[in-house]
């Protein structure tokens, strides 16, 4: 029986957290809840889903995070996600928004704000990983942004807090490509809100330490069973599924990768002595060549 549940819980743990979550937020919503405080409720209680589901059903024992990871990891999500990305992606593009539309400077008519709010929210998150498709792919092809994304490559282990290990200048280059573009075309906060639980709680999914399969939404989502491949020591592998959200752009372009008869190998950079604390990490991309170091 306890091997049938987990077999159960491997399949059908995406749909379901996902699909609750955005129900809590609509909830919330209609009963008047403020909509960042909704937004954030929704999001947290979808990371605390998938933690407690790493400890239930762990896809590698070996990348379950030690106290260590835990803190870093912590840091990482408090400061760099939350406190500098989150704040621009959400509080400061809320309130740009209201600038932009006070002072006439939006673009009008191009944003289909007539549309229902799902239907906006999915336009958007197509819009928004085709752009970031690009820079993540070039992110691993121009050293220069290269050095900075190598932060986000350099665990040995995936599990969903490691999602926020992002050094501080990519994360405000991703934000020009997250938000910023679709503040200025007008599009309404209630669709960024949207937008925001599904990139959050998709991200977390994206990184976990969970057995889990997705079958068909392998072609349309970005999840775990790919972006473990992105996260390949192997460069060829590495350098496949740069989908942020989506993977249908990878489809179109080629970078699709997902062996049937193989399992991922070791994780991280090919420096196995990258640096791996915040600080270190901060100053990490500016020392050249230290992620291709293959010294011991």
């Amino acid at each position: 029986m306890k091997v049938l549940i987990k077999k159960w819980v491997s399949y059908t743990s995406y749909p379901f957290v996902i699909s609750f979550c955005f129900l809590l937020h609509i909830v919330l919503i209609y009963f008047d809840l403020h909509l960042t405080l909704a937004t954030w409720i929704a999001v947290l209680f979808g990371l605390l889903s998938i933690i407690t589901l790493e400890r239930f059903v762990p896809f590698r024992a070996e990348w379950i995070p030690k106290n260590k990871d835990w803190i870093v990891d912590l840091s990482y999500m408090v400061l760099v996600q939350i406190l500098l990305v989150k704040f621009l992606t959400f509080a400061v593009s809320i309130a740009l928004l209201y600038i932009f539309q006070s002072n006439d400077f939006t673009i009008k008519n191009l944003w289909p704000k007539e549309w229902p709010i799902g239907i906006q929210a999915i336009l958007m998150v197509l819009m928004a990983d085709f752009f970031r498709y690009w820079l993540h792919r070039l992110s691993h092809e121009w050293m220069p942004l290269w050095r900075l994304h190598a932060v986000h490559h350099s665990p040995h282990k995936l599990y969903s807090m490691n999602v926020g290990r992002f050094h501080p200048l990519e994360k405000s280059i991703q934000f020009i490509f997250d938000a910023l573009p679709f503040i200025i075309l007008g599009i309404t906060e209630n669709v960024l809100a949207l937008y925001f639980v599904f990139y959050s709680i998709n991200g977390f999914f994206q990184h976990c330490n969970i057995k889990i399969y997705l079958g068909p939404l392998n072609y349309v989502i970005s999840g775990p069973e790919l972006h473990r491949w992105h996260h390949s020591m192997i460069i060829k592998e590495s350098n496949k599924n740069f989908g942020n959200n989506l993977i249908v752009w990878d489809l179109l372009f080629g970078t699709w990768h997902l062996p049937k008869a193989k399992k991922v190998e070791q994780l991280g950079l090919i420096n196995r002595n990258y640096p791996l604390g915040l600080i270190e990490q901060l100053k990490s991309p500016f020392i050249k060549g230290l992620d291709q170091d293959k010294s011991d």
